[in-house]
């Protein structure tokens, strides 16, 4: 799977998992201290994620990283 692909899958799963919580993404973008143009970007697949920030964005959506990377098919 190349790497825009799997950016692409992870990003819309955080989108699921936060519009579920039907939060908007500047609201959740405050909620764990990010600006919301560079989360939007994840969503949307354009930033490869560290670890770092992946679990800062499944802390804020309450759950843990597997359960995103599963809903992500990855």
């Amino acid at each position: 799977m190349k790497d825009r692909a799997l950016a692409e899958k992870v990003g819309a799963a955080m989108r699921n998992r936060r519009q579920s919580l039907e939060v908007s993404q500047e609201a959740f973008a405050d909620k764990i201290d990010m600006h919301r143009t560079y989360y939007s970007a994840l969503e949307r697949g354009e930033i490869n994620l560290t670890l770092r920030t992946l679990r800062r964005v499944c802390s804020g959506l309450g759950i843990q990283v597997w359960e995103l990377l599963k809903d992500a098919g990855v």
